[in-house]
């Protein structure tokens, strides 16, 4: 079971002289307001507090663990394509679930791939490559770097913020839909995806598509996304393949 870590950043727990131990961060010259309190807020986060105790790259490893815990996609043998994987949290999270390195001893051996435009440090039990996943033949590398076809494909991707929230959200929608038609060239029947979309009314033809493609479509916020964000997760399982299209 994930377990949600406890902020300290209330009182102290003597009772006596109680304070504040919230982290404050003031606004340095030449630094935007908006800066600060995303420093502010980073320090504070028992999240990325937890990551840096427990060797992980980011707090986002903890939302792909508690997904994890919910659904159960990643198990020993399977092979996981992870899109935009920089800096490497969730491969982290994949590599003893899958037992890439072969450390369970009598259960299958898994493959976990990590795509991203930018080179990432080594993982060890994971392949990382640098591509862009919407080159016409990265669905083809990516099936012969598997040795086959995926078992799930998952992506916390999200497109640069421009300021304007119904711009991001468009953005993030449309990368989200890229992420599902690479899934749909490289899932195996059966297969699942998971991909992070922001919440903001355009996601209504996201859902409908991969109602078509899966037999059962969910929205999930995980405890570890903040609380103020709109970010959700879609989890799609159940992939129906594509024999239709290509008896066509």
């Amino acid at each position: 079971m994930v377990k949600k870590p406890t902020s300290r950043t209330g009182k102290n727990s003597s009772g006596r002289g109680q304070r504040d131990l919230t982290v404050k961060v003031k606004t340095a010259r030449g630094r935007k307001t908006s800066s600060t309190k995303w420093l502010q807020r980073q320090l504070n986060d028992p999240y990325v507090q937890r990551a840096k105790a427990e060797g992980y790259r980011g707090r986002a490893a903890y939302k792909i663990l508690e997904l994890n815990e919910k659904f159960n996609f990643l198990t020993p043998g399977k092979r996981v394509v992870d899109l935009g994987a920089a800096p490497g949290g969730w491969c982290q999270v994949a590599v003893p679930r899958i037992n890439a390195l072969g450390e369970k001893a009598g259960k299958p051996v898994g493959t976990i791939l990590g795509i991203d435009l930018q080179e990432m440090e080594p993982i060890a039990g994971a392949e990382l490559y640098q591509l862009d996943f919407m080159e016409d033949d990265a669905d083809i590398k990516v099936k012969e770097w598997l040795g086959g076809k995926a078992d799930v494909v998952m992506s916390d991707m999200a497109a640069s913020a421009s300021g304007h929230k119904q711009t991001d959200h468009l953005r993030i929608i449309a990368l989200c839909e890229a992420a599902a038609y690479f899934a749909f060239d490289v899932l195996e029947e059966g297969g699942v995806f998971i991909a992070k979309v922001l919440a903001g009314g355009a996601e209504g033809d996201l859902q409908k598509l991969l109602k078509q493609k899966f037999d059962k479509v969910m929205n999930v916020k995980p405890p570890s996304s903040r609380s103020d964000s709109s970010e959700k997760f879609v989890v799609a399982m159940g992939y129906r393949g594509r024999e239709e299209e290509d008896a066509t």
